[in-house]
């Protein structure tokens, strides 16, 4: 059993929801990523997901689009991501780490290069936007050679024979988007997606997560209701992206955002 799959199992076992939230790698500098992971860990977060810059990420919204810009600039990559896993993995053994991102970066890497220096950091999950499953097989493999769950997406649109096909290609748990948009969007229908989430647990056996368009407690706690754990980015990297030019206010900042997330959440 992964480790993803164990913490979600034992939060199942609890009666408790997962809270994973994320940041971009090298936002606003490589300096902060680490201490900044840290701070989440101890507000309460369940697992991590931490974002690899890319230069066209097309499936998120102006924040999440800001910080990989700022991830760049910075001189950030995706051998750096790996090594930012790595700082935090000496201070920290048990959260389970999801990098995300997309496809071209990994492929630039080389597949099996790429979860193998993954594996080594510390990395227990990837999820890849812009991988379509019938195309996931090699990396999928590699992945799971170095012990790495491949996280697959759904989304409202997806058919119904395309959920089992994720479902049997998918690892960990699956991520469900909330929405046809991109992340950070402020349109959620919190009825739509129970309704999605309905279709998808009748074609899964693995938890699912949502994400895309969840900004507050209020809204998680409402969607976690349905689903096993809730994904929150863009809210949090704006407020990285408030403090830019003072990144040592950053960890302080985000473990504060997040528990008041996490309270809502428990309450």
């Amino acid at each position: 059993m992964s480790r993803i799959s164990a913490v979600l199992n034992g939060l199942r076992g609890q009666g408790r929801k997962a809270l994973v939230p994320f940041i971009t790698a090298g936002d606003p500098n490589l300096e902060t990523t680490a201490p900044a992971l840290s701070a989440l860990a101890r507000a309460g977060a369940d697992l991590l997901e931490l974002g690899i810059p890319f230069s066209d990420p097309e499936a998120d919204g102006p924040a999440i689009q800001a910080a990989s810009e700022r991830a760049l600039a910075a001189g950030a990559s995706l051998a750096d991501a790996l090594q930012c896993v790595r700082a935090f993995r000496r201070d920290n053994a048990h959260t389970p780490l999801i990098l995300m991102g997309y496809l071209n970066s990994i492929l630039a890497m080389g597949e099996e290069r790429f979860a193998q220096q993954a594996g080594a950091a510390g990395v227990d999950g990837l999820i890849v936007v812009n991988l379509p499953p019938e195309d996931s097989a090699t990396l999928r493999r590699a992945l799971a050679a170095a012990g790495i769950d491949l996280i697959l997406l759904a989304a409202p649109t997806t058919a119904d024979d395309r959920l089992s096909l994720i479902d049997r290609s998918a690892g960990g748990f699956i991520y469900l988007v909330s929405l046809k948009g991109i992340t950070g969007a402020d349109h959620i229908d919190v009825a739509a997606v129970q309704h999605h989430l309905g279709r998808l647990r009748q074609r899964t056996r693995l938890p699912v997560l949502v994400g895309f368009g969840i900004k507050d407690g209020a809204t998680a706690r409402k969607i976690a209701e349905q689903a096993d754990g809730v994904v929150i980015g863009a809210a949090l990297v704006a407020h990285m992206g408030a403090l830019q030019d003072d990144p040592a206010a950053i960890p302080a900042e985000l473990e504060c955002r997040l528990r008041e997330i996490r309270q809502a959440m428990d309450g």
